[in-house]
This record gives structure tokens, sequence and C-alpha cells, in this order.
């Protein structure tokens, strides 16, 4: 990851070893490190405005819920989201009246499936009075598309099957009898009730959960069922335990009760919009995904999400911001939503100039261990991932030059969160491109999409992302800076486009620097030159066409000032040349 915590610009001496190819001096002229002047007025008119404590209680609201599509916590949370932009001043888009600057709908869509929801459920050992897992404990506890055991349950043996291989479940015969193994409950069940079981347990978390601390944990997790009966359990560390050393002495007869509901329903997305007064067809767009059962996944993104709405719809009402091109924001299915905007018009897509996902941004990190990351667009760092960059445990892999994003994207927004963090010390980092939120369909349709998130959590996917590990100053950070993202961008005139092409000219010195430094160490160590001039002149390429694509951040299209900056940022860029000896 790099990180930059400090708004300075560098010495003279940090930029020794780079040699440029012509007089012009390596950073621009004036004081590069300076955040905008607009986007300091913005900063100033959110800050007091944006309520972390708001956004908090709608988490609480939340996290009574197993949220997935087209659920009661799912079209409950959308609800509660429309509540809160129509006291903002959003306008049902079918009864706004023309001009209105503040509108919003709620989008149907039929499901291929019912949708599903959990009641309640035990497991217990007979013979012994305590149970095993509760679903007033362990919520988690039923897989997704489970089915309701027969009233007052079903009692079977139990039959350790160890890490659910074919071997292992080949090895007795199961109908009828309940398997228990180490691993995912979706392979296990699926193996098992092929082989007669009534049900299957399973226990797999990964080490970032840290399962031997929290030993009562459990990652939700789903089964693919189509006979409308089966159930699967994924347990506990201590749960696995108790069961396998009460198998030590015997065998071992357990008590299912699972009560689940399955019913048709439609999948609803709330889009919330604050059009613009100059370029309509031109937007922002920023997604929270609803569906997930736990507080900072996803309730912390889709709250923080709905205080930024509250808050611009409330500076629009005043008279205190105008944004010049138009502001989206999206709250329903993961990655979906995102995807059926998208895809739903070509025109509309054909505007759409900035993509940004807000998933797991409330994390309180002294409790989660989480750190908040801005996860880039493809850029070098995803192919050479070295130095402080790092990909987080949820997963990365070497992406190769053809899926790298030109584009200044990645640091404005990082820029954004460290004018955020020097006010109060908030740990900002980033992590090269890995995928898998909301963000990805931006990048789909060749649209800039970042991610604002945290890892690692131990908590993330398990029953222990409640409340309590919700922080009401993180949403605060990340809605704030978010913000001044959006609303600079959106209403960004010359001046302002200028600022920030001589801000992203520094931090490509700055990187390059970084780069060259971590090169000639590599060739100490036995590196080849061809790799370590390889990677300096893409880092090189990469910022220089980065700036090149600025010429969209001016409203109304770069005056010829702004032009001018822009290719002479760009040259200066393209004119460093990597010193790394012979």
């Amino acid at each position: 990851m790099f990180s930059v915590h400090t708004r300075r610009a560098p010495s003279l001496a940090f930029f020794l070893g780079l040699t440029v190819l012509t007089a012009e001096p390596l950073a621009p002229q004036g004081p590069v490190s300076q955040t905008p002047a607009a986007t300091q007025r913005y900063f100033l008119l959110t800050r007091p405005a944006f309520s972390g404590a708001r956004a908090r209680d709608v988490v609480a609201f939340m996290d009574d819920y197993f949220r997935l599509p087209g659920n009661t916590g799912f079209n409950a949370t959308i609800y509660r989201v429309e509540d809160i932009v129509k006291a903002a001043g959003y306008v049902e888009e079918t009864k706004a009246p023309k001009g209105a600057r503040l509108t919003y709908r709620i989008e149907h869509r039929p499901m291929s499936r019912p949708t599903w929801e959990p009641v309640n459920a035990t497991l217990s050992i007979v013979g012994e009075s305590a149970p095993v897992l509760s679903y007033a404990t362990n919520r988690n506890m039923i897989a997704i598309n489970s089915a309701s055991t027969p009233v007052g349950g079903v009692t079977a043996e139990v039959i350790d099957v160890g890490n659910g291989t074919v071997a292992e479940l080949d090895r007795v015969p199961l109908t009828g009898k309940i398997v228990i193994a180490n691993g995912g409950i979706g392979r296990l069940y699926t193996e098992a009730a092929k082989r007669g079981a009534i049900g299957a347990l399973a226990h797999g978390l990964p080490a970032y959960n840290k399962p031997e601390i929290n030993r009562n944990s459990i990652q939700f997790q789903s089964i693919s069922d189509t006979t409308g009966r089966g159930w699967g359990l994924p347990i506990s560390l201590n749960a696995l335990e108790r069961i396998r050393a009460a198998l030590a002495k015997g065998p071992v007869q357990l008590h299912v009760e699972t009560k689940t509901k399955m019913y048709e329903s439609e999948e609803l997305t709330l889009i919330a919009e604050v059009h613009c007064s100059v370029k309509e067809r031109e937007r922002f767009v920023v997604s929270a995904h609803i569906q997930e059962p736990g507080a900072n996944d996803n309730a912390s993104g889709v709250a923080t999400l709905s205080e930024m709405a509250r808050v611009m719809g409330g500076l629009v009402h005043a008279g205190r911001i105008d944004p010049k091109r138009s502001i989206t924001m999206l709250f329903g299915d993961e990655i979906k939503q995102t995807s059926d905007y998208l895809k739903g018009d070509s025109i509309r897509t054909r505007g759409v100039l900035w993509g940004l996902s807000l998933d797991m941004v409330g994390e309180d990190t002294k409790k989660t261990g989480g750190t908040f990351l801005i996860e880039k667009m493809p850029d070098p760092s995803a192919i050479w991932t070295r130095g402080e960059d790092k990909h987080s445990e949820w997963g990365g892999r070497p992406l190769t030059k053809d899926r790298l994003v030109f584009h200044y994207f990645n640091d404005f927004l990082l820029a954004r969160c460290l004018d955020q963090a020097a006010t109060n010390g908030w740990v900002v980092k980033t992590n090269p491109f890995e995928g898998g939120s909301d963000h990805t369909p931006f990048l789909t349709h060749k649209k800039p999409g970042v991610l604002f998130w945290h890892f690692t959590d131990q908590f993330y996917h398990t029953d222990g992302d409640r409340l309590v590990n919700v922080s009401a100053e993180t949403m605060s950070n990340v809605g704030n800076a978010a913000l001044a993202s959006v609303l600079t961008l959106t209403s960004a005139d010359g001046a302002t486009a200028r600022a920030l092409v001589a801000e992203l000219e520094m931090a490509a010195n700055q990187r390059i620097g970084a780069e060259l430094a971590l090169s000639r160490a590599a060739l100490k160590a036995d590196g080849t030159m061809a790799k370590e001039l390889d990677i300096v002149t893409t880092w090189i390429d990469y910022y220089a066409k980065s700036i090149e694509s600025m010429q969209d951040i001016e409203v109304g299209g770069s005056s010829p000032a702004t032009k001018a900056a822009i290719a002479a940022a760009a040259a200066r860029v393209r004119a460093i040349k990597p010193a790394l000896g012979s």
C-alpha cells in the first residue's frame, strides 16, 4: 500500500536520483501541495453538517436484520433510506416538479428465485442441557437457502467425516445421518445430500478471522438445495470441538431445529439524485450495497451514503452548493445494482465520469483490526506489488500491463482522504486492485471506479460484525472525504482543475522517486536492470497518461490555460529519466 500522511511539499533531497531531459524544473511552480480552494470550501461546509451519530443510528436500524435482496430487512432498509432522503428534500421522481434539483426513485426488478431469511435455530447434543449453538447468539448459524426442519426439529446420529473429502464421505453409510466436517458448508452439504444425509455441519474460518480467539464466530455461508427440505449449519470452533469431544466417547445424537422463510419477492434499488445546473448528462455515481448481514459490511456504507445524501440535500436547499454536474447515489444489491444502472441506459452511462463504492467504511479499527483502504484502479502496483504496497488478506493477483487504467482518480481520492486525515490523524492507506465490490462494474464499463473500505477485519462476514464495532468518527471521516471529492469534481472550474493538475504532478514525482529507490535496492540485491527499468518507466508512463486524462475535470471542457497546464505537467513527467546506473 502506498500512503502519505502529510500534506507538505517534499524537499529537493527527496528527488535526488531523478533526472530530467529538459531545463524545466522537476516540480511545478507554486504551492502545489495546497488543497484547491474550492475543495477547502466544501470541507468547511460538510464537516459541521455530516453527523456520524446519525449515520450510526442507521447502522443500528440495519443491524437488526439479516439482509438479502427481497427480504424483510433489505426492503426495510430501502424504505429507511427513502425516509431520510425525503426528509432532506428529495422528491419522488414521478411527483417532482420540472427542474427539481433533488429527486429519487425506487426501481423494482423480478427475482429469479425466492428470497430467504432466517428466523430461529438451535443445535443440541441429545442428553446435554445447554445447546451447542442458538440463533440468538449466532445468527449466521443457518446457511443461506436452508429450509425449516419439521416442527419440533430432527434428531439423528452425527458422523464425523474429517475434512469432507470424497473418500471420507464414502467411508460409512450416511443415509438419515448428520455429517460434520472441517471446511465450507456449501460443498459439504451438496456431497452429503447426494449420499442421503439429512443435514450438514461445517466449520471453516480464514486465519484473518482469528478463529482461535473468536471461538464462537461463524461466517455466513450458503448451500444449494433443490429439494426445499435440506439444511446446513456453519458452526463455530467451540461447537466443532464440543461435538468432536462428545464423539470421542461414543456415538452422538444431535437435535437440530431450524426455522426459515422462503417467499417470492422483488429486488429493490433506491436511486437518489442531485441534479446539476449545467451538465445534466455528466455525473458522479456513488454506490453502497444493502445486502449482507453485517454492521460494518455493509450497513456502514449505506449509512454513510444516506448521510451524504442528507447533507447535500440541505446544502442545495440552502443555496450553499450548486453542482454543475449530476450526482447519483445507488442503494441496493452489491455489484448488480451498479451493473444494472450502467447497463440500463447507454446514453446515461456515457456521461458517467466517476464511480465510487462505499463498502465497510465504518470500522472502529481498534476493535476490528482493520485499516481504512482506498482500493485503487489497476495501476502499476497491481503488477509489481512491492515496498509499501500490499494486497489485503482478501486476496489479489498480479495483473498485466493491458489491465492498467491511466487515470487521475486514484490519487485525487487519496489526496481528499489525506485532507480529512490532516484534521484528526485518521489513518489512510491504499491497496492494489483486487475487485469484488461495486467498483468493478464501473471498470467493466470503462469508467473510473474506486473502492473505499477496510481490511483486515477479524469480524469480516461473521456474526461478530455488529454495531459495537462501528465508529461514528470513521463514518464522518469517510463521508467528508467522499463529499469533498464529489463536490469538487462535479463543479470544478479552471482554477480548481489546474490546482489538481499540479497536485497530481507532485504525486507523480513522489511515487517515481519511491520506485527509483526500490529499484536501486533491488539491483543491489541481484535484481535485473531490464526489470527495474521496466517498472520505473511504466510508472512514468502511467503518471504522464494519468495527467493527460485530466481534460474532463473542468466543467464545459478544459480552457486553453488548463490544457496548457496539463500538457506541460505531462511533458515534465515524461521527461524524467530513471537514473539506475549502468
